[in-house]
């Protein structure tokens, strides 16, 4: 065999700072404070205090591997913790703020953390779980709201006497970069281990321009918290292509958000579908307001987007939805729903839209099949149901702990959990999640579809579909439904709205109206309280006939 004569470059976090410095100095960094004030930095500023807080961590006894934990919203300090800990040789790891406290403390004793960052405003959760980690010795302040109280170490102070600048050691590329809990297994929340490697990777494939396409021309705004899947990647792949950057901090109400997207000429923004779903019914409330003319495009993922939902935004509003799939394991980009040359050229717009609403097919490096119950691959036709298999260089290969060891098939592709159908082209279609489909007298009814449908009515502004307890079927729709406000729709108007577009048997047995229909700490649609709540009100039906 003839090996090849190229150098052994790492692939390492350092040279992507280390770039944005280099080539795109003044190119800003900008940060919105809880007080909703902007702070502006440029990427040779954001690479200075990348460098002192290095020096500040050293000082502090951080030893290579070790964990330096941050809980916070999305800003330049952030940004900065992201970098500085990997950069030198330790391990960034993200604490979801959104989690119950008693599941927060879980995760950082899990991860042993021994350093924590945390913001001003976020002091009082904090302190509802720092006594159950032993493991962490210092405590570092971050002001988002105010200077550190006092007796607490002020990050701002702690990085005043530092030099701006860090001899960064040389890191193995496989060498641990960050650590992101997920929640979407069942039990206790499992470690995904990020190595240099991989986040490095899948930055270059976030800015290929038929995947999410990051570029220097951008304003990127990452919705999606900085605690979920590490943004998406979105801090690493503005660095590598020195994109200018919007932080939205704790702000993420509709208004806020395109106040921001407005006044900052953002052109590349990101989020799950709950963000956007309040964004288009306020757009359509006021669709003259907020000037998006410089808005490429808006990154949906986390769950599945109705079509109605992309449909609106494009035909309404002229904006672009670009879906997405991922998972906290896969880093997390794994598809992206771009729409092939020979699609466009048919000029279908209902086949164009049917592929903009599926979660795509895979980004270059990662590889995708599913699977029956047996381990049976099965074809690909766009109509066998399955459960989605993955694998590629920014998929996770085990939990750490090695915990969950039955999320991986015996010849190594991790077992993702969503449903899926995928076609002749290889267009995944996410049916459901397989703890959420609903299994009705031997047949298996989509809830995303359901979903999907019924947010197509004009009335409804989110719907969330979800198995009832049937004393004959086993299992039976149940649909909760948000209406729009001003708004109006009967269940009759509802099952009206259903029937000429889906069987008897999928029709939802009941209708359950809320005011919100209750959510994860990542914004996706809470199902198990849903089940837990009403799950049980057609079994109470049956007895009361």
């Amino acid at each position: 065999m003839m090996n090849g004569r190229m150098m052994d470059f790492p692939l390492t976090l350092t040279h992507l700072m280390e770039r944005a410095r280099r080539f795109f100095p003044e190119t800003e960094v900008v940060s919105r404070a809880p007080d909703g004030s902007l702070h502006r930095h440029t990427w040779a500023q954001v690479y200075g205090r990348t460098a002192k807080l290095a020096h500040a961590l050293t000082r502090l006894g951080v030893e290579p591997g070790e964990r330096v934990a941050t809980l916070a919203w999305n800003h330049h300090r952030h940004l900065e913790a992201y970098f500085a800990a990997p950069m030198m040789g330790a391990v960034v790891h993200t604490l979801n703020l959104r989690l119950h406290p008693n599941e927060i403390g879980y995760i950082a004793r899990h991860a042993e953390d021994a350093i924590v960052l945390v913001d001003r405003s976020l002091l009082p959760l904090f302190e509802q779980f720092a006594a159950s980690v032993p493991t962490i010795r210092h405590v570092v302040v971050m002001p988002d709201s105010g200077p550190a109280p006092e007796g607490r170490t002020d990050y701002e102070a702690l990085l005043a006497p530092e030099r701006d600048d860090f001899e960064w050691p040389k890191l193995d590329e496989n060498a641990a970069a960050q650590i992101c809990y997920t929640s979407g297994t069942t039990g206790n929340p499992k470690g995904v281990v990020y190595s240099h490697r991989s986040s490095v990777l899948h930055a270059l494939a976030a800015c290929l321009a038929d995947s999410i396409g990051v570029s220097m021309h951008d304003t990127v705004l990452p919705v999606v918290p900085m605690f979920h899947a590490n943004a998406w990647g979105l801090p690493h792949a503005c660095a590598a292509a020195g994109a200018r950057v919007v932080f939205p901090g704790p702000k993420l109400d509709p208004e806020s958000l395109l106040d921001l997207m407005a006044s900052e000429r953002v052109t590349c923004a990101a989020g799950v579908p709950t963000i956007w779903l309040g964004i288009l019914a306020l757009l359509d409330q006021n669709p003259k307001k907020w000037d998006l003319s410089r808005l490429r495009q808006m990154v949906i993922g986390g769950s599945a987007a109705p079509a109605s939902m992309i449909d609106g935004f494009q035909e309404r509003h002229g904006l672009t939805v670009t879906h997405a799939w991922g998972m906290t394991e896969t880093n997390p980009l794994g598809t992206i729903a771009r729409v092939k040359p020979s699609i466009e050229r048919a000029g279908d717009k209902g086949k164009t839209l049917q592929v903009r609403a599926s979660q795509g097919f895979p980004v270059p490096f990662v590889e995708t099949r599913h699977c029956d119950d047996t381990g049976k691959i099965l074809p690909w036709d766009g109509k066998t149901m399955g459960e989605l298999e993955v694998r590629g260089p920014w998929v996770a290969a085990s939990y750490m702990g090695d915990e969950g060891q039955d999320r991986w098939a015996k010849d190594g592709w991790f077992k993702t959990g969503d449903v899926v159908t995928i076609d002749p082209e290889g267009y995944v279609r996410i049916t459901d999640r397989s703890k959420d489909v609903i299994k009705s007298g031997g047949e298996w009814i989509s809830s995303v579809a359901l979903e999907n449908l019924l947010m197509a009515h004009p009335a409804v502004l989110e719907a969330a579909v979800f198995a009832g307890r049937h004393p004959r079927w086993d299992e039976r729709p149940i649909a909760a439904i948000v209406v729009k406000k001003g708004m109006a729709v009967t269940e009759a108007e509802l099952a009206a709205h259903l029937e000429s577009r889906v069987s008897k048997i999928w029709m939802p047995d009941a209708y359950v109206f809320l005011e919100q229909i209750p959510r994860t700490s990542t914004g996706k649609f809470l199902k198990t309280r849903l089940r837990e709540t009403y799950g049980g009100m057609l079994e109470k039906a049956a007895e009361g006939r």
